[in-house]
């Protein structure tokens, strides 16, 4: 058997961008932007769910975002994760890549013991390719990225293909592993059915105290204990419950800011003919040397 941790992040709509989506301190304003399910931490989250199919264990869906993010989390638990974990906490608004890995490294220490950390290659709202690898480097394990196929998994060790420019390599690894997918490497299982009628009703803790601010017959310790017995509730990490360096997360941790973000439109100008001949290629190369696309 071997368990599986799943790094999955709710992301910004980054194709439909429109008002003010940067704020003043450089950070994105996401109450701007619509939320979706980053497509390759989905691909990931498929790729867990067929260790899991082949050599039994659970699968842990973990993301790190503000409370809304835990609607990811039920399609975690819609798709066959067995548990779910939301990380939020102010004190992480705001963070690099450098900071969201030291909180992950630190949720996933307290989580538990796991055979596999699998995680999208990157996200689509910052395009950097860090997260994974940087969590992997925290946690001290081996890591696979640009993961293509799972070849296959023994009792300590295993097979992945890896895409590289121009072909792939075969790696072998040691277990525990990090593994980063890409989005074309497997196409994510629908939802099941049974499984969202069974957890659709699954909350976390803020979203439990919200219920509890709403009526005054509901205790949220009551709630928390009801949602548990029901296996409906998905846990929240603060970062007191962590314990962690508050001068390593969110903004006061990350050394990187985004100032500006905007939509890059390519237009070109009108076509120009160029004869098939050798004056026609001089010609050209002249043109492309002038706008130095050559030379």
């Amino acid at each position: 058997m071997h368990n599986s941790i799943v790094l999955v992040k709710q992301v910004p709509d980054t194709s439909n961008i429109s008002g003010k989506v940067m704020k003043d301190d450089g950070t994105v304003n996401r109450s701007k932007l619509s939320a979706i399910f980053n497509f390759e931490d989905k691909v990931a989250l498929e790729f867990a769910l067929q260790i899991k199919d082949e050599c039994g264990g659970k699968v842990t869906a973990v993301t790190m975002g503000p409370p809304r993010a835990s609607d990811i989390l039920r399609e975690c638990l819609y798709m066959g994760a067995d548990e779910a974990f939301l990380i939020t906490d102010r004190k992480f608004a705001g963070a690099d890549t450098l900071a969201t890995s030291y909180v992950l490294a630190e949720a996933i220490k307290k989580i538990g013991s796991y055979s596999f950390i699998f995680a999208g290659r990157q996200a689509i709202d910052g395009d950097t390719a860090q997260v994974g690898p940087q969590t992997a480097e925290k946690l001290n394990i081996p890591q696979i990225t640009y993961a293509e196929e799972i070849i296959g998994v023994s009792d300590d060790r295993v097979k992945v293909k890896k895409k590289i420019d121009g072909g792939f390599e075969i790696l072998e690894s040691r277990l525990p592993v990090m593994i980063t997918v890409l989005k074309d490497a497997a196409q994510p299982r629908p939802f099941s059915a049974k499984r969202v009628m069974a957890y659709k009703g699954a909350k976390s803790l803020l979203e439990l105290e919200k219920m509890a601010e709403g009526n005054s017959l509901l205790y949220v310790d009551k709630l928390v204990y009801e949602y548990k017995n029901r296996s409906l509730f998905i846990p929240t990490l603060t970062a007191e419950d962590l314990q962690i360096d508050f001068a390593r997360c969110g903004v006061k941790g990350s050394p990187t800011k985004v100032y500006a973000i905007e939509s890059v439109v390519l237009s070109g100008n009108d076509p120009e003919r160029i004869e098939n001949s050798r004056q026609g290629m001089n010609s050209l190369i002249d043109k492309l040397l002038e706008d130095r696309i050559l030379g």
